[in-house]
């Protein structure tokens, strides 16, 4: 069964959202990504400029500034709400495996 388009966010959707709680170009996102998660997440610039793209077009984030190719953007309400249904999603299935394993896991 295929995934409906943004029930859920990768990795790379969630942290490229999250930048964008403040206004900034791709060439910030693909520098804070990796800055936020330690280098263990990156995004490629394929994708970064793909998901700008579809997130714009969903709502999530809006366009504030272009100055020649260099194009700035920000969270929408829309994007936010996204990002908190994606943070409880994440947060579920934290507690699941604490209700499984334990706290520490083991």
């Amino acid at each position: 069964m295929a995934r409906v388009k943004f029930q859920t966010l990768t990795e790379q959707m969630f942290y490229i959202l999250l930048c964008l709680r403040q206004e900034c170009c791709g060439m910030d996102i693909l520098d804070r990504v990796p800055d936020m998660t330690g280098g263990r997440v990156s995004v490629g610039s394929g994708t970064l400029y793909n998901l700008l793209e579809q997130f714009t077009q969903e709502g999530f984030i809006r366009e504030t500034r272009v100055e020649g190719r260099k194009r700035s953007y920000v969270l929408t309400d829309r994007g936010r709400a996204m990002l908190d249904r994606e943070y409880a999603r994440l947060n579920a299935q934290a507690r699941d495996y604490r209700a499984i394993f334990g706290e520490d896991g083991l």
